[in-house]
């Protein structure tokens, strides 16, 4: 086993989920009624025995930083291991020069004191499960510069959009890599995780500031794969969601209800870690009906819920039905509510209005806290 730390990106410019990163970046959004999108990252380095970890944020930390914690929940060794939270001074989430080459750059103080010949970086806004051991050991056999993980898709044209592709030769080299602009169905979805040495990495850190300030880690391996840096594709096999827009949200959500696409992301021998929440389990009185749905605990449930997922500690009154939603944790839906296709944000209470009911192609949003 090769010994290397991990890097969880958070700074990705040209990506916005409408309505819920208003409140928090999206590795902090909630996830499946349990989970938060970054313990996907976290998990799989903590499985693949990395347990040096720096998560980078750059803006709205509090839910995330609360989330996280000192990491012990993420079965990180006490003694041996770190999860290291570390800030960009850049406030604005939309700033050109707010990436991830200027958060590397305000933090090298702590890359440098890593004493791991391998890093591996893996971004805040990507689902999907990996040993990024087996990874590294493909890395290190193929004698590439920067390994890339990528993922084939056959609808490129209406998903993963402003997401990067890439161009690869029949060897798996990455020729180039560009922006997905849906102009093509099939195409290699960058997974924006990368392995190499550390020593590299700081290299590209460095060039990439002298090159242009605008300049994100994706830009210089582009400008440099073919002539000076051998970077290689691996393809991933499994399931694959980037949460790049609020559609991709809801989406993910929606399809993971499906036990057979959830067991193509999770298995008990690839646990996913979590912060524990000790509520009580969730009360179903006689007139609650529940079909094909997620309902965490702590909960009240009286009415209808279907092909829905229902965060911890909601209420939903009798009579109320929740049809292909996503509820956060402490909404409330009122008696005889109907509620469909839409995304209620963190205690937002539906009391009065008779129903919230979107289009199946265009999901609605509900604000944090709103009263309606």
């Amino acid at each position: 086993m090769y010994k290397a730390f991990g890097i969880v990106n958070s700074s990705s410019r040209n990506l916005y989920v409408s309505g819920l990163q208003d409140y928090r970046p999206i590795g902090a959004f909630s996830f499946l009624g349990r989970y938060r999108v970054i313990d996907f990252p976290i998990s799989n380095f903590s499985n693949s025995d990395i347990d040096r970890i720096q998560v980078y944020i750059n803006s709205k930390p509090r839910s995330l930083v609360d989330h996280l914690g000192t990491g012990r929940h993420y079965n990180i060794n006490s003694k041996s291991g770190k999860l290291q939270i570390l800030f960009s001074e850049i406030a604005d989430t939309n700033s050109i020069y707010n990436t991830d080459i200027a958060a590397y750059l305000e933090n090298m103080e702590y890359i440098n004191r890593m004493h791991h010949p391998y890093v591996v970086i893996a971004p805040s806004y990507m689902i999907y499960t990996q040993d990024f051991n087996a990874l590294i050991n493909q890395h290190v056999e193929s004698g590439a510069d920067i390994t890339m993980l990528y993922h084939s898709v056959d609808n490129a044209k209406e998903e993963f959009l402003n997401c990067y592709l890439l161009n690869l030769n029949r060897q798996k080299g990455v020729l180039s890599i560009e922006r997905n602009e849906g102009s093509v169905a099939k195409r290699n979805v960058s997974m924006d995780t990368y392995v190499m040495r550390k020593e590299l990495f700081v290299e590209l850190v460095k060039k990439a500031k002298e090159t242009s300030s605008m300049y994100t880690m994706v830009h210089i391996i582009n400008a440099l794969c073919g002539n000076e840096l051998d970077v290689r594709g691996v393809a991933h096999k499994g399931y694959f969601a980037a949460l790049n827009d609020f559609n991709a949200y809801y989406k993910a959500n929606e399809e993971l209800i499906d036990s057979k696409v959830a067991a193509s992301l999770f298995s008990k021998d690839w646990p996913i870690y979590t912060r524990t929440n000790d509520s009580s389990p969730t009360h179903y009185y006689e007139t609650a009906n529940i079909r094909n749905s997620v309902v965490s605990n702590g909960c009240t449930i009286e009415g209808t819920i279907e092909n829905s997922v229902i965060g911890r500690g909601c209420i939903i009154h009798k009579g109320a039905v929740v049809k292909n939603s996503i509820v956060l944790a402490g909404a409330e839906i009122g008696e005889n509510i109907l509620v469909e296709n839409q995304v209620i944000d963190k205690r937002a209470k539906l009391l009065k209005l008779k129903s919230a009911v979107s289009p199946a192609d265009k999901p609605g949003y509900i604000k944090r806290e709103d009263s309606l």
